[in-house]
């Protein structure tokens, strides 16, 4: 397993995959941060408001799409060529094969989650905000790491089975607004898109009800382990070299 993780950073080490992982957050939280600026008359919330305002963007948009170029990035070597022969007859099981693509595009977004969580601090910062640092931060950024692990799954699944890189994506960018629809139509625990919503506080910062939390936990975690095994047992099952 420890080789498998090693070789799929070891495939990504001198591509372009890093510079997208710091753009995109650096983007979003410049929007938010200049939208928040020319808004500050009416955005009285202080931290908070800065928060709708930067995570907006990056919840809503940028980040779906982020894990959705990173499921498809990993996946992009094993496509060319017809690579997944090499990758299926090596002598290591299909599990790890798919468990190392997961917990790399995982240690992506947790580098990502906390750059963001940093250039919020800085946004705060270089508008004078005086107010405490709002604790619950740490809580939107874990859980919405949590959330972008049930959507990378999916996508992973997706780019795994669909050679094209772009069509995941599109599909990514097609679920932003259904899981947007479904968070208005309070359906938003059933959507891997509307958890990350939901946990991110991207709409609303209200703090989650015991109830909620556990149904949060429970969904975000379901789709993580139940899409794992259906990808697993697809792997094992489909020769990828057709």
């Amino acid at each position: 397993m420890k080789r498998c993780i090693s070789a799929e950073f070891l495939k990504l080490r001198h591509s372009r995959m890093w510079l997208i992982l710091l753009v995109l957050p650096v983007i979003s939280a410049f929007i938010g941060s200049a939208n928040y600026y020319f808004n500050r008359e009416v955005l009285q919330n202080e931290w908070y408001s800065l928060w709708t305002q930067v995570s907006l963007f990056y919840g809503e948009f940028f980040l779906p799409v982020l894990i959705a170029i990173c499921c498809a990035y990993v996946c992009r070597l094993e496509h060319a060529n017809k690579n997944w022969n090499i990758v299926m007859t090596a002598p290591v099981p299909a599990t790890y094969v798919f468990l190392a693509k997961l917990v790399v595009i995982g240690a992506f977004m947790l580098f990502v989650q906390s750059l963001f969580l940093f250039l919020f601090c800085v946004a705060g910062t270089a508008f004078k905000i005086d107010t405490p640092f709002p604790v619950e931060a740490l809580g939107w950024i874990m859980r919405g790491w949590l959330a972008a692990m049930a959507i990378a799954v999916i996508q992973l699944w997706l780019s795994m089975r669909i050679h094209s890189f772009a069509t995941p994506i599109g599909i990514s960018l097609c679920c932003v607004f259904l899981g947007l629809g479904m968070y208005i139509a309070k359906l938003g625990f059933f959507f891997p898109h509307s958890l990350l919503t939901i946990g991110m506080g991207v709409l609303s910062q209200e703090s989650l009800t015991s109830v909620e939390t556990i149904q949060f936990f429970v969904m975000s975690a379901g789709y993580l382990v139940i899409v794992s095994v259906l990808a697993i047992r697809w792997l094992y099952k489909t020769d990828l070299a057709t």
